[in-house]
């Protein structure tokens, strides 16, 4: 098998002509008829642990949701932990991928898995382009739920240390709205669908006075609301893991969230 094998299964799902201009999605380290005898690393970034993991598990191919690179390097003297992992990948023959803001606009990828895990229904795209793909969900819950209780649904199921959130001034709550990830710029669309909570990361203070009363915006952490990559690349390649002998997916167990939280 070869890491093209891999590559063209996920953009099969993701096609890299979907991600924004600023991105860097696709093969970034390594070459695309390099043989993988193998398995595949499953995490959020890239960092000395997991790289430290790739290699304990026989691994030559570590696939992400976010770049390690977005832009041009000038120097590879591991000044950085940019530089001093990418230099590991390729000293040990590791190709690294990523599948960014890709697997944000296509159907049925990070807001949508975000919602599913939920339990929202009747999900559409919240900000969608001709062809369905786009940013963010909108969708339903099966019955309103009081808002507390789903904020604690909110912290069992990302696992969240705090939540972020502008004033409750919704008792209850049955219409969500959801962007992985950064979203503060959609909160007018979240507003426009008619939510009653926007669930999304890396809120700005100012933000928070958006939506003035028509709903509640949740701040859920960037971590915490892209986690799930790690479970949908996975569902995406494990057909492939199924056909092909002597290869292995693994989900990162040494991926983390690099910001901390002091209670």
């Amino acid at each position: 098998m070869k890491v093209r094998d891999i590559t063209e299964c996920i953009e099969a799902f993701a096609p890299l002509s979907l991600q924004e201009s600023y991105d860097n999605a696709g093969l970034i380290v390594g070459r695309y008829d390099d043989e993988l005898t193998g398995g595949v690393l499953l995490a959020v970034d890239v960092t000395d642990e997991v790289i430290d993991e790739a290699l304990e598990l026989g691994c030559q191919m570590i696939v992400t949701h976010h770049p390690i690179l977005f832009g041009g390097m000038k120097r590879f003297n591991s000044a950085s932990v940019v530089e001093r992992c990418v230099e590991r990948a390729i000293k040990h023959d590791i190709a690294l991928y990523a599948c960014h803001t890709n697997l944000d606009a296509t159907v049925g990828g990070m807001s949508w898995r975000l919602g599913k895990m939920l339990g929202v229904e009747d999900m559409q795209t919240l900000e969608a382009a001709a062809d369905g793909t786009g940013f963010g969900v909108v969708g339903q819950l099966a019955e309103p739920m009081n808002i507390e209780a789903f904020f604690a649904l909110l912290r069992t199921t990302l696992g969240c240390k705090a939540i972020r959130h502008s004033k409750v001034v919704k008792a209850d709550v049955q219409r969500i709205a959801i962007c992985t990830g950064a979203g503060g710029s959609m909160i007018d669309k979240a507003a426009a669908s008619g939510c009653d909570v926007y669930v999304t990361a890396d809120v700005k203070y100012n933000q928070y006075y958006l939506p003035d009363g028509r709903f509640v915006l949740c701040d859920v952490g960037h971590y915490e609301s892209e986690y799930c990559a790690i479970d949908l690349l996975f569902d995406i390649l494990a057909e492939m893991s199924k056909k092909i002998t002597n290869f292995a997916l693994h989900k990162s167990a040494k991926t983390e969230n690099p910001m901390y939280y002091s209670l």
